[in-house]
């Protein structure tokens, strides 16, 4: 019967059901395998308003040596995630940025991973009553009684023909975004603020994947002394930034071709020169065909 039901169920909620499972299941993962902290964002969020959150080993902040960044990707992915594709068709070695973690501990970092993609929450959108005319004090009762009922009646059909023509549109739902972390680019300057400027470490690196470097470069152009002062390196992953359209000035251009590498995808061996007709960081064979994020 179970399975049955499983058929019946539309592609696009299987998949979102799939989605939300794996989403929770790394986030265990996250908390229990790797021993990170969730934290909620923004750090003064009251008890009503959005939020979103990161992840952190406990000595994140207070390692004196070396702290390790990750950001994933735009999508579906969240914290923890490179690619479902990858979770789902391979494993979770591939997929997730969990052996990342563990090796990056096992070494000696502390690690903040970001949540880029946790931007807003979806509420129900609240309903508009509208007075009917009917309700006009010189009517007479009967008279208003029926023009209820044909109204009831009338939003009963109506009501019943959306559902059969959209059997997933019961509640008009809209976005409340999280304050200060309505997009990739806000979160990541966000996180740089109030945590990764405050930590310890005398050498910060990042890992960044696809959208996830331009967010780098955004956070770069915004608090460029700062991330100069801070970060000693930068492993780009088929990073979708461009320097030209962030308009990303000359010493940020300089400062990334010494202390910046983009993996991208190719066929050529690993490491090999990859041109490029950008003027940032050099690029390089990934050793293979990366996969972009869902």
């Amino acid at each position: 019967m179970n399975h049955l039901l499983i058929f019946l169920i539309p592609w696009k909620d299987l998949n979102m059901l799939l989605m939300k499972i794996i989403t929770k299941y790394v986030y265990e993962l996250l908390e229990k395998d790797c021993n990170l902290k969730k934290i909620s964002i923004p750090v003064d969020a009251t008890e009503s308003e959005p939020k979103s959150f990161i992840f952190m080993s406990e000595d994140a902040l207070t390692n004196p040596q070396k702290l390790m960044v990750l950001i994933h990707g735009s999508g579906v992915v969240r914290a923890g995630q490179w690619a479902r594709r990858l979770i789902i068709n391979e494993d979770l070695d591939s997929g997730t940025q969990i052996p990342f973690i563990k090796r990056a501990v096992a070494e000696g970092y502390g690690v903040i991973v970001l949540n880029p993609n946790e931007n807003y929450i979806e509420v129900e959108k609240p309903k508009i009553h509208v007075q009917s005319s009917s309700d006009s004090s010189d009517e007479p009762a009967e008279k208003r009684e029926r023009k209820d009922k044909v109204s009831k009646e009338t939003k009963k059909r109506r009501d019943f023909y959306e559902k059969y023509r959209n059997p997933q549109r019961e509640k008009e739902m809209m976005q409340l975004y999280i304050r200060e972390n309505g997009s990739p680019e806000e979160h990541a300057i966000y996180v740089w603020d109030h945590f990764i400027a405050q930590a310890a470490a005398e050498n910060v690196f990042f890992v960044a994947h696809s959208y996830g470097g331009l967010a780098f470069v955004e956070l770069m152009i915004q608090r460029e002394a700062d991330v100069k002062n801070k970060v000693t390196a930068v492993a780009l992953t088929d990073s979708v930034h461009n320097v030209w359209h962030q308009e990303a000035g000359k010493t940020i251009r300089e400062w990334m071709r010494e202390n910046c590498c983009n993996w991208v995808s190719s066929s050529e061996p690993l490491d090999t020169s990859v041109e490029s007709m950008l003027p940032d960081c050099p690029r390089v064979s990934a050793g293979m065909c990366l996969i972009r994020d869902i």
